[in-house]
């Protein structure tokens, strides 16, 4: 790679023709990301989600200032405000009793724009599933081999489908994105987000999957988060349905749904889609996604994702949810590719590196969805933070609820 190439460069200037080109290795990380998760097709291939011809969800408008409402973080106090400006924020949104109460767009961010959603992607191929289990084209007990047989010969033999959906194979998977050699810098080329570079290491995400030969413990044992468990779910969805995953979440999700913009997710070499974290949208389409899984999964009274799905998700159970993963979760749980925020009160997240969330609170008719690109690919902290100024927008709105409710 040229001196050039490898510079650090900022988002392409169209003033600027000559300016640094983005290093092809490092697209996805900071500070590239700032631009490039916001121009995907730009940087690597991808398969159009269709919005499809009928009428987008209708998001009415019901603004609320929460710019000055304040929160408390690690023994400090910030504003809402403080908060989005301080957060590496592209995009925020608040939903509530079914308006838009708050929207904001940084770092040129536009309401028409897609952003890449990163794992967020694996919830909604999660609720696809879910989808086709209804239909009655998947069995979630069934094995992977039913579906996939060319599997036999990995660690997945004797594995189900409900394992790759609470991610409790006991498959080894390195997710380490820094760890030389590891499973997860294998997807990045395997996906064709970079350039294929190492011809001992597989050229497309089937062909990694095929080399997943070792076994840590026994299948349904213990929760441990692999992204490609959504991979191998993506390939059982199409080899099911006979279609390719674009084209499935474009029929089954984003064109009954009511999306307004089309979506598109990345493919690898050989077309597949990046199940686990491909998906680009745009801030208000996720948002239609969240008001889906508020409204129990239908929409104008044509049910879409399976109430019964939904209600499984958020009834999850944290018996196999420990470790690491209850610093941030204590009371978490991880269900049908989706996170539990507290099983007491069965909220969902879809969460993605880099500060991408879906958070849905059906009880309380309210969801947040945050697009950022932050320095860091995970950072504890951040999510805390993040959680506890969703708490207080949460709080105020049902509080301003219950105010107006109150007998006169």
């Amino acid at each position: 790679m040229s001196d050039t190439a490898s510079e650090k460069s900022g988002p392409r200037d169209p003033l600027k023709p000559g300016a640094p080109i983005i290093p092809r290795d490092d697209w996805d990380l900071p500070p590239h990301h700032r631009w490039t998760f916001q121009h995907i097709r730009e940087m690597t291939p991808t398969a159009q989600i269709w919005r499809g011809e009928g009428p987008k969800m209708a998001l009415p408008e019901k603004p609320v200032d929460l710019s000055g409402l304040r929160y408390e973080f690690a023994g400090a106090e910030r504003t809402i405000g403080e908060f989005i400006d301080a957060s590496f924020t592209d995009g925020f949104l608040v939903l509530h009793e079914g308006a838009i109460v708050a929207e904001s767009y940084r770092n040129g961010m536009k309401p028409h724009g897609q952003h890449l959603a990163m794992s967020v992607t694996k919830t909604v191929i999660a609720m696809l599933a879910g989808i086709l289990a209804e239909k009655g084209l998947l069995d979630t007990d069934g094995r992977l081999t039913d579906y996939l047989p060319e599997l036999d010969g990995t660690a997945y033999r004797g594995a189900t489908v409900r394992h790759l959906l609470d991610m409790t194979s006991g498959v080894a998977f390195d997710e380490s994105y820094t760890t030389p050699g590891s499973h997860m810098q294998k997807v990045d080329l395997a996906c064709g987000w970079k350039e294929y570079t190492r011809p001992d290491w597989p050229n497309t995400m089937w062909g990694l999957i095929l080399t997943l030969d070792e076994r840590e413990r026994r299948h349904g044992e213990l929760f441990k988060y692999r992204s490609i468990e959504t991979d191998v779910l993506g390939f059982i969805l199409e080899r099911a349905a006979g279609e390719s995953l674009a084209e499935l979440v474009s029929r089954e999700i984003w064109a009954p749904m009511g999306a307004e913009e089309d979506a598109y997710i990345t493919v690898d070499r050989a077309g597949m889609a990046l199940a686990d974290g491909g998906l680009c949208a745009s801030l208000r389409d996720l948002g239609r996604f969240a008001q889906l899984l508020l409204n129990g999964g239908a929409r104008d009274g044509r049910q879409i994702i399976p109430r019964w799905w939904i209600e499984d998700t958020r009834q999850a159970s944290g018996e196999l949810y420990q470790g690491i993963y209850r610093t941030v979760f204590p009371n978490g749980a991880y269900r049908n590719q989706t996170w539990i925020e507290d099983t007491a009160r069965g909220t969902l997240m879809a969460r993605g590196v880099f500060g991408q969330m879906i958070y849905c609170d059906p009880d309380n008719a309210f969801a947040v969805v945050k697009f950022s690109t932050w320095p860091e690919h995970a950072s504890i902290d951040r999510t805390k933070e993040l959680l506890a100024a969703i708490h207080a927008i949460r709080g105020y709105l049902i509080g301003q609820v219950a105010e107006r409710n109150r007998p006169a």
